[in-house]
């Protein structure tokens, strides 16, 4: 009976910790992606004086030659 009674309380320790190891790694995983969200919606626009500039400096090169 005693055997039967530490089998049980193995297995309810188990099934216990193994719901409390699913909801830690699914409150990661929202983390995760919570954070992964936050880095890619703040995109930083392209500036594009460099791109005019760029064609500028291309003008005044090929008209010197």
């Amino acid at each position: 009976m005693i055997a039967m009674l530490h089998f049980a309380t193995l297995v309810i320790t188990t099934m216990f910790a193994t719901a409390a190891a699913v909801a830690l790694q699914w409150l990661f995983l929202r983390a995760a992606f919570s954070m992964m969200q936050s880095a890619t919606a703040r995109r930083i626009s392209a500036h594009t004086e460099l791109a005019r500039g760029t064609a500028q400096l291309a003008r005044a090169f090929v008209s010197n030659r």
